[in-house]
This record gives structure tokens, sequence and C-alpha cells, in this order.
């Protein structure tokens, strides 16, 4: 079982990575729950997107020890560091983590933002280049379950720039 917390906050995108990354893992044939939390807020109020895969029936949809902690802001990484499991690893972007706080595990620090920026040059699809990171990083689903997951959740008419920063985000 691999449980996994994308968080950030509104506007980031993380609700929908949590949702493609959940459509990957379907593709690859694991048994899988999603489910999402945020704030009052449209915009700017904490998010956090909760995907759990398993080769077996899963008994309760929530992370209760995360393997995996993303975190796009600094509130998201001090209030869910502690639901990283020992010997987890947490995926902090450093343009909005400053200080990455002390966990029993492995920190990355990938610039998320940057590379989507370089990449596509819209910072909207950081949370795309976060899931190729991540994927790469923690091995979760296969390659080709992600590139079909993306480009069958992303709006019409930008398949090709959430696939670029898909690409930016494996390479990262």
């Amino acid at each position: 079982m691999k449980q996994i917390m994308l968080t950030g906050s509104g506007g980031q995108g993380m609700i929908l990575a949590g949702i493609i990354l959940a459509k990957a893992g379907i593709r690859d044939g694991y048994e899988v729950t999603q489910t999402q939390s945020y704030g009052p807020e449209a915009r700017g109020g904490a998010s956090r997107a909760e995907v759990i895969l398993d080769v077996e029936p899963i008994d309760f949809p929530k992370v209760t020890q995360a393997d995996v902690v993303l975190a796009m802001t600094q509130e998201a990484a001090e209030k869910f560091h502690t639901k990283l499991r020992p010997g987890g690893t947490l995926i902090a972007d450093p343009l909005y983590v400053h200080t990455v706080p002390a966990v029993d595990g492995q920190v990355h620090r990938v610039e998320i933002t940057r590379l989507a920026r370089e990449a596509t040059g819209r910072p909207i699809t950081a949370n795309i280049v976060a899931l190729g990171a991540l994927n790469r990083i923690c091995r979760l689903v296969s390659d080709e379950a992600l590139v079909d997951a993306v480009l069958e959740s992303v709006p019409r008419g930008t398949e090709e720039v959430n696939r670029k920063a898909l690409e930016a985000g494996m390479r990262a």
C-alpha cells in the first residue's frame, strides 16, 4: 500500500493532481481511493488531496501515515509533515517552502514552480510538474499510465503544454 498526500493552497492544482494520480493508479490495476479537502476560500486557502494505491482492497479511504507528502507551501509543509511515516518521503517546492521541517525520512527539494515556468511559461502547470517529479522519485505508477491520465484530465487544447510540464517534472 502507498499513501500519498498532495498539499498546498487553493489554486495550485493539488486536487486535480490527486485525481490524475488516482486515474493513473486505476490504469495500472491498483485499488485506489482519492479524497480531498480544502478551505472555504476559492484561492489561497489550504488544500489537500489524498491518494491510496494498493494491490488489495482498501479498508479505510483516508491517509493515516503517508509514504509521501508533497508540500507546495510553507503552511502545508508545517501542517502535514507530521503525517509522514518514519522513512517516508517529503517533497517540497523551495520557492514557497523556505524552511523544510525535520522529518524521519528523505527530503527532496524540487524547484517545481520554476520548472513549470521554464518548461511551459505557465506557473499554473506546477501541479503537473509535481506529478512527474513525485512519480520519478517514488515510482508509484507507470510513466505510461501517468501520461495517459494527465492527457485525459487536462482541459482540451492544453494537452501539449501539460505533456511538457510532466516531462519537465520527470527529468527533475
